[in-house]
């Protein structure tokens, strides 16, 4: 029940659900057995899909069943057996292809990718690769046009039956060899598959080393390309432009647009310099208005004698004023100096987070208008807030001056009374010698109700002053 496909890049081997698919699995082992498949194109390569053959025309569109060989060309295609219900689900699945309307005839496709649910219920599985994965790899990674046709045909060149449990059944013509191709099954109109694909039989070596030299700078243009070096690595340098070397570290820009100026205009002449130094380094790069007067320059001017050095000509290879201009755009010098001009220029927008500070405010952008007006707004508000602060300590200051003013006068009272009392004891101290007892303890008692009043009427004094409420408001009322 396995059927070996020997193709041209190696041989394949089929495992058959003979039993799940019997009637597909009869139509292919049949089809294989009278040779039907021989020299047919694998003519549909989609990488980590699918690959598809079974049509000996190597259209797509053709083969027939081998029913039709036996009752006609109604029996063409044979209907789909969709029960057991078998999925795509790993590389190497075979399935006979759909031809739209639930049938089937000679075309069978191999899947090369996983998990290809969208297969399921459209193409029928009846059998899988067992042997042979690597040269199924390497079908599926043949190279291929954008219909997914091999450049070079893959063919499969002969089929062997390994087992066959179906009996054959009436009418059913085996060939005793295996037929001979027809031109028709050949002519593909691509690299055969015999032939061996040799850019450089029949050349020269200096013509083989042409050929490597020219891959090796377009593998090298590419590269810089990926870099980032060259905007496009179908870039070529100028024509126009000379590249002179071997200069005398005296000769300037000036002696040289002089000498090759007798050939045709010039648009520019630079001699490259040390950039911290300004030293000249020797060489040089001279732009033409016309490409005919470089040529001219090119075969005269090389090895010629300029200020005691012999200097060398040629064509320039560099393409350093060649840049990036957006998608697929170019810029000379002159564009990097207009862009130099306007960055240097003040820029009309700033970030709206400056202006106006916030917590959560998202960064916009404001023109120089609205900055003007909130840089106006902020000053008249810090003005403000300048002259409330000074009414503001002007009107401390002079709580500060009454409350000091109130202090002195309280200490200042205080003390008299103070001194008031130690002479009145004074004098009460004298008078007690003199007098009798009773008259000692009368004024005793008197001098301590007196005592009493004044510190009682220094108390009310004194907390008359501390509250300063009527005070400050008339000094409020002042400046309102």
């Amino acid at each position: 029940m396995a059927v070996l496909l020997e193709t041209t890049l190696g041989d394949l081997v089929i495992d058959l659900y003979t039993e799940e698919r019997p009637r597909a699995c009869l139509n292919f082992l049949k089809l294989c057995k009278v040779k039907y498949y021989n020299y047919c194109l694998i003519y549909n390569v989609q990488r980590d899909f699918i690959i598809q053959t079974g049509d000996p025309m190597g259209t797509g569109r053709g083969g027939e069943s081998i029913f039709c060989q036996l009752y006609g060309d109604q029996a063409r295609f044979f209907e789909a057996e969709k029960v057991p219900r078998i999925k795509h689900k790993k590389k190497g699945t075979v399935s006979m292809v759909n031809n739209g309307n639930d049938q089937h005839g000679s075309q069978f496709l191999i899947t090369t990718g996983e998990n290809l649910d969208y297969l399921d219920g459209v193409h029928t599985v009846f059998g899988e690769v067992t042997e042979g994965m690597d040269v199924l790899k390497t079908i599926n990674e043949t190279f291929v046009d954008k219909d997914f046709i091999p450049y070079q045909d893959i063919r499969i060149n002969h089929t062997v039956i390994l087992d066959d449990p179906f009996e054959d059944p009436p009418g059913l013509s085996v060939p005793d060899r295996s037929p001979e191709p027809t031109k028709e099954q050949l002519d593909s109109g691509r690299i055969g598959a015999d032939e061996e694909i040799d850019d450089l039989k029949g050349r020269s070596a200096d013509e083989i080393e042409e050929v490597q030299a020219e891959k090796e700078a377009k593998t090298r243009a590419i590269l810089l390309e990926m870099v980032g070096d060259l905007p496009d690595a179908e870039v070529k340098p100028p024509e126009n432009v000379l590249f002179v070397c071997k200069l005398n570290p005296v000769t300037t820009d000036e002696d040289l647009e002089i000498i090759f100026s007798r050939f045709g205009p010039i648009k520019s002449c630079e001699v490259i310099r040390d950039w911290k130094t300004g030293e000249s380094l020797c060489y040089a790069f001279i732009e033409f208005e016309k490409e005919e007067d470089c040529e001219k320059a090119y075969f005269k001017m090389d090895n010629v004698l300029i200020d005691d050095r012999r200097i060398h000509v040629d064509f320039s290879q560099s393409v350093a004023k060649i840049k990036w201009k957006g998608k697929g755009g170019r810029y000379t010098k002159d564009d990097f100096k207009e862009y130099e001009k306007q960055r240097d220029k003040p820029s009309k927008l700033a970030l709206k987070e400056k202006v106006k500070p916030k917590q959560d405010a998202k960064y916009d952008l404001v023109l120089d208008e609205d900055i003007e007006e909130s840089q106006t707004s902020q000053s008249h508000l810090a003005k403000k807030q300048k002259k409330k602060k000074h009414h503001h300590s002007e009107d401390e200051e002079d709580d500060k001056r009454t409350k000091k003013s109130k202090d002195s006068d309280r200490k200042h009272e205080g003390e008299r009374c103070r001194e008031r009392i130690k002479s009145e004891k004074k004098d009460r101290h004298r008078s007690r010698s003199r007098s009798p007892e009773r008259e000692y303890t009368y004024s005793k008692q008197k001098d301590k109700y007196k005592d009493d009043f004044r510190i009682r009427d220094w108390d009310k004094k004194a907390d008359r002053s501390r509250s300063p409420k009527k005070s400050k408001d008339k000094e409020r009322s002042k400046y309102r």
